[in-house]
């Protein structure tokens, strides 16, 4: 069942912000900057039409020891409950992948910049897609308390 895959970054984040604290991430405005021996400008060309896009990247520093695969508590807060890996966000995941939505505050050449990019300087971005409305949830979106508690001071 398992099959390797190897992906190749296209770019990379630039932001003052190289520590992976938890909270303020809106903070700090951040650029991704595309791998030019990949990339023209044209890669880009559009994306400014849109307000919001998802980055994927890569949680690169961390350690293998420390990636969970079982459950946890979030944030190692013993008042919130334990739940597995896969019912949280949290960077410790068994492949380091995370996803964020942000706003786009310029496109200039190879350089996308935005604001709530919960990524750190020098993180591997492996991929840039626009939000679209039609990919948005369809129906309520419902989720535990101690989620929205989570995400109090996040942005």
């Amino acid at each position: 069942m398992s099959k390797a895959f190897t992906l190749r970054p296209i770019g990379t984040v630039s932001s003052t912000r190289d520590t992976p604290i938890d909270d303020d991430w809106d903070a700090i405005p951040a650029h991704i900057d595309l791998d030019p021996e990949q990339f023209t400008p044209e890669a880009l060309m559009g994306l400014d039409a849109f307000s919001h896009c998802e980055i994927v990247f890569l949680f690169d520093r961390v350690p293998d020891d420390k990636i969970e695969t079982g459950a946890r508590h979030p944030r190692g807060r013993q008042d919130w409950p334990r739940i597995g890996i896969f019912a949280q966000r949290g960077k410790n995941r068994p492949n380091r992948i995370g996803l964020t939505t942000c706003h786009i505050v310029s496109v200039d050449g190879l350089r996308l910049t935005l604001t709530g990019l919960d990524a750190i300087d020098g993180t591997p971005v492996l991929d840039i897609k626009p939000v679209m409305s039609g990919f948005a949830p369809r129906g309520d979106v419902h989720e535990p308390d101690w989620a929205k508690e989570i995400m109090a001071g996040y942005w």
